[in-house]
């Protein structure tokens, strides 16, 4: 009798102390509150992802933050006036826009920010943005993210005052392209020194992120004339370019900026470097993001089985993307779209809004807008009130289905010579 008393005593205790833990982990579930807010979709604009938590001790409230780039390049001479400052910064205030591309270094040359040994030298500097290491901070303060494009290899003025560093012509003489511009040769570590002063100058200054643009061999012009400073192959020049990413990565890593390149729409479907040296998956391993250039108007009729690939910017814009999914991670794809008319299609809201839904449509989030002038299609663009939608795409329903066709899938695309 006595061993069942202590039993149901013991039992009773237990109970009791089962129940308070209970109590005390409901309790303390109800002042701590966790609100985790739903994954951004895929066509969304700067996203917040916010985790807050906060309990009744220490009222602690932790954000994590992670946002889409959407970009527009910017000239230095736009960059560098008043006028055009406000235009693009009410395009920052009021749009999706949250990302400004900024050329610090041309194809002629011209490099528009101070402070470089060497570019002073050379006389390469051009007083576009006078002040550029106010502007920078500035912006970034609004929330944009700052990115330094640099033209790498097509330089006129680097090559032609040293002719040391410059593509040859058989006889000895500055090899030039149909414009008339000459290039740096990629092989020459001197070449990649220069780059490289400038890309660490404009770090040092504030920019997120270096974006090399050119970084190629020459496509146009009498190219069967070209000489460089060693043999020329497709391996050594594929070599080369992944070379220079390699110490690119090794010097600005240092300066805690991101890398990112400028590449051939075609790199991401082509099966061999297109006779620039460039290809796509070992040279992404050496950056944050690549950027195919996919411009509708730049691909030759028949590219992907599309007759006027101009014509149909959703089909060749959701080609490269499904082509470069298969090659690259999502994370470090940022296409180049196009807002301008080239070729005699008109692009307006429609043309560059269907390119934005055949990023969305493949799941990349990213992109940058280009059009030589900067002047851009603001109605293609979502309105900062919009920031919060979810599962909407730019385009209707009815638009998508008229842009999407019965076309049986591509055949393998064709190359340059």
């Amino acid at each position: 009798m006595d061993a069942v008393k202590v039993q149901e005593t013991d039992f009773f205790i237990s109970f009791l102390i089962f129940f308070f833990i209970i109590m005390g982990c409901v309790s303390s579930a109800a002042d701590s509150k966790v609100v985790v807010s739903e994954y951004p979709q895929e066509d969304q604009n700067v996203t917040d992802v916010v985790t807050t938590t906060t309990t009744s001790d220490t009222k602690h409230e932790e954000r994590v933050t992670e946002r889409y780039i959407r970009g527009i390049h910017l000239t230095a001479w736009v960059s560098g006036s008043e006028k055009h400052r406000k235009i693009a910064m009410d395009l920052f205030e009021n749009t999706e826009l949250n990302t400004a591309v900024i050329d610090i270094k041309e194809s002629e040359g011209h490099v528009y920010i101070d402070g470089i040994k060497i570019v002073d030298a050379n006389r390469a500097y051009v007083v576009a943005i006078p002040d550029i290491g106010e502007y920078i901070p500035y912006l970034k303060s609004k929330g944009i993210y700052t990115i330094a494009r640099i033209v790498v290899f097509r330089d006129g003025t680097m090559a032609r005052k040293n002719p040391d560093l410059a593509v040859k012509n058989p006889d000895g003489t500055i090899w030039t392209d149909r414009k008339n511009v000459a290039w740096l040769d990629p092989y020459n570590k001197y070449a990649w020194d220069y780059n490289l002063q400038i890309a660490e100058r404009a770090a040092t200054i504030g920019f997120d992120e270096i974006q090399f643009d050119y970084i190629r061999f020459p496509t146009d012009g009498n190219t069967k004339n070209c000489r460089y400073s060693k043999p020329h192959c497709a391996a050594e020049a594929s070599k080369t370019l992944v070379g220079f990413l390699k110490e690119a990565n090794k010097r600005l890593k240092a300066k805690d900026v991101k890398i990112s390149i400028d590449v051939f729409g075609l790199t991401t479907t082509a099966a061999d470097d297109m006779g620039i040296g460039q290809k796509i998956v070992e040279m992404t391993e050496w950056v944050d993001y690549v950027s195919p250039m996919v411009y509708p108007s730049h691909y030759e009729k028949g590219n992907y089985g599309i007759a006027e690939p101009n014509k149909e910017p959703y089909k060749v814009v959701c080609y490269a993307m499904e082509g470069a999914l298969k090659r690259i991670p999502e994370r470090k794809l940022r296409p180049w779209l196009q807002d301008f008319s080239y070729g005699g299609y008109k692009y307006d809201k429609n043309a560059v809004r269907a390119q934005m839904q055949a990023c969305y449509d493949n799941k990349v989030s990213n992109w940058l807008l280009w059009n030589p002038k900067c002047v851009y299609t603001r109605e293609a663009l979502k309105e900062q009130a919009e920031e919060n939608y979810h599962q909407e795409s730019n385009l209707s329903t009815v638009e998508i289905e008229m842009l999407k066709t019965t076309n049986k899938k591509p055949p393998a695309v064709q190359t340059t010579k």
